[in-house]
């Protein structure tokens, strides 16, 4: 579950990671109050106008202004607050800007200069061990610095059940090029950092930049959080943060009933039951020509209903020419995915693309045997290739 900034950097807080004094606003008739209650606390002259979506490159996309005065505050706020913001996350359409933050300039004048790193804490996958990530360049997409200064990216590896230990905290930090009071801050940093991801049950923490002022305190000046939605159950006032308008609306109506669905840029929805069988079903797709519209699992458990609100929200995307449902009955019965299917064709009237289905296993011929006799435009398919040449025939 993908969070806002403001919310990653409450958790941040709570560890005991240094985070910019700031506050949330939904409307700017409030903005120069907070700006002014910024200044009590943090003693700042400046403040930082960010917008809140759950994208990347907000500032190249006018979503992160700095103000230096409380009326520029609100000017910001008022151009931020309800804008379109494209970046290269959100893709051409966009996203609304709902919510703004407004927190404590950071970006001081002083003796020393100012330094922005790179840091993430993740699991390696291939190592099965929590990684802690870091650069000297930060405030950059971290992609570009892999591609061209590779050298530039160091990796520390946290032993399972021992957590970040001292000497792997100051090994950071001085791999970061600090020393003195910097340093120190760092290690301090670091390890507040990997308590908050360990603890709040994380699959990722990303802070860029992490940002040394002039005078050597360390601030994590960004925060990109995403929390496992397995373990949310050990965290209700995390499940809280959710932000259901960031979200794919189809990705989360699907959640309703508990299916598991991916929007894709494809024209051939697929319904099926079983992530392999329907990592295979999309290649099929792909090696007939066409390309997946979506990841739909209906899983073990699915009967009519979820089979029906699969197949309603597989048929919301307009780019959707047909539909192969490829269903092995070995949990899930084949004759309640074919009820579901008829009842859905029923209950909707017309659906305008032809449905491909391809039953195997449990009642099998039950099923097949409900949807011949129901008199509906449907083709059915035995084998996955008599199934492919079915979708490069239609599509």
């Amino acid at each position: 579950m993908n969070i806002h900034e403001y919310q990653g950097k409450e958790i941040l807080k709570q560890f005991g990671v240094a985070v910019p004094v700031g506050y949330v606003i939904e409307n700017t008739d409030n903005a120069e109050a907070m700006a002014k209650k910024i200044q009590q606390e943090a003693n700042t002259d400046t403040w930082a106008v960010k917008a809140q979506i759950h994208a990347g490159g907000r500032g190249k996309g006018g979503g992160v202004k700095i103000a230096r005065s409380m009326s520029e505050v609100q000017e910001h706020a008022k151009a931020i607050l309800g804008m379109n913001l494209i970046t290269h996350q959100t893709g051409p359409n966009g996203k609304k800007v709902n919510k703004v933050l407004i927190e404590q300039g950071i970006y001081y004048e002083g003796e020393s200069e100012i330094q922005e790193f790179y840091m993430s804490v993740l699991l390696n996958r291939a190592t099965g061990k929590n990684i802690i990530m870091y650069s000297t360049e930060g405030g950059m997409d971290i992609e570009t610095v892999a591609e061209k200064t590779p050298h530039l990216i160091f990796k520390e590896e946290i032993e399972p059940g021992m957590g970040i230990l001292p000497f792997q905290a100051r090994k950071i930090a001085y791999n970061l090029g600090l020393s003195g009071k910097a340093f120190k801050e760092m290690t301090k940093f670091v390890t507040a950092l990997y308590r908050a991801f360990e603890k709040s049950d994380a699959s990722l923490f990303e802070i860029n930049p992490v940002f040394k002022t002039s005078d050597d305190k360390i601030f994590a000046a960004d925060a990109k959080v995403n929390l496992d939605d397995n373990a949310l159950y050990r965290h209700k006032e995390y499940e809280e943060m959710r932000d259901i308008s960031e979200e794919d609306p189809a990705e989360v109506e699907a959640g309703k009933y508990n299916l598991n669905f991916v929007k894709l840029d494809g024209n051939v929805g697929c319904m099926v039951n079983g992530a392999g069988l329907a990592m295979a079903t999309m290649d099929i797709i792909k090696l007939s020509g066409g390309d997946p519209a979506n990841f739909l699992d209906v899983g073990g458990t699915a009967n009519a209903q979820t089979v029906e609100a699969g197949f309603r929200i597989i048929l919301k995307d307009p780019a959707v020419k047909a539909i192969l449902i490829n269903i092995f009955g070995g949990i899930v019965r084949c004759d309640r995915v074919a009820e579901g299917v008829v009842e859905a064709y029923k209950q909707m009237g017309t659906v305008g693309v032809p449905v491909i289905v391809r039953l195997q296993g449990t009642n099998a011929q039950e099923g097949k045997e409900i949807i011949d006799q129901s008199g509906l435009k449907v083709y059915s398919a035995i084998t996955l290739e008599e199934a492919a040449a079915r979708v490069k025939e239609l599509v």
